[in-house]
């Protein structure tokens, strides 16, 4: 569902960077300071938060870390000073263990973080997930290091370009 949202939102005219984008930008920037989690603006205007698995979610688990639900409580905050932007979450897991593991893990991951942010007043209809098992790494499966990057949340924030006119 995610995937679509996101597809469906940029072909209809792409996204803007606006003022509200950019405050939620720092104010995540701030509540996100010396976390290891990483927050960007991407290319085509989205809002990204990376967030590593030693802040999220222990290995093998979709149980929110207690270190992860202030970020997302702040986020949810900066999400309903925004009401018109929408959100993609999607979970990620290393290549231990089986697609039929991974895949399953990987979108409830997404989902748990779905539900806290519901759980925080975010509208449901806001918030897509997707579940991506080990298909996208970031870094090499075959260390320890490499696996903890690849265990990870990525949470997209967008404005669509009709919400601004």
């Amino acid at each position: 569902t995610g995937a679509a949202l996101g597809g469906a939102l940029g072909a209809g005219g792409g996204y803007i960077w606006s003022k509200k984008m950019q405050d939620q930008k720092v104010a995540m920037e701030r509540a996100t300071a010396g976390t290891g989690v990483a927050v960007s603006q991407t290319t085509d205007n989205r809002l990204k938060l990376d967030i590593p698995s030693d802040v999220s979610f222990d290995v093998g688990r979709a149980n929110i870390k207690s270190n992860f639900a202030p970020i997302l409580s702040q986020f949810a905050t900066s999400l309903n000073q925004n009401p018109v932007s929408t959100v993609t979450i999607i979970g990620h897991t290393d290549s231990t263990g089986s697609d039929s593991i991974n895949n399953p893990l990987s979108f409830d991951r997404a989902n748990a973080a779905r539900d806290y942010l519901v759980s925080r007043g975010v509208a449901a209809t806001r918030i897509g997930t997707d579940g991506r098992g080990s298909r996208e790494p970031v870094a090499d499966n075959s260390t320890q290091q490499g696996r903890d990057k690849n265990r990870r949340v990525e949470i997209y924030v967008a404005e669509p370009q009709v919400a601004a006119r």
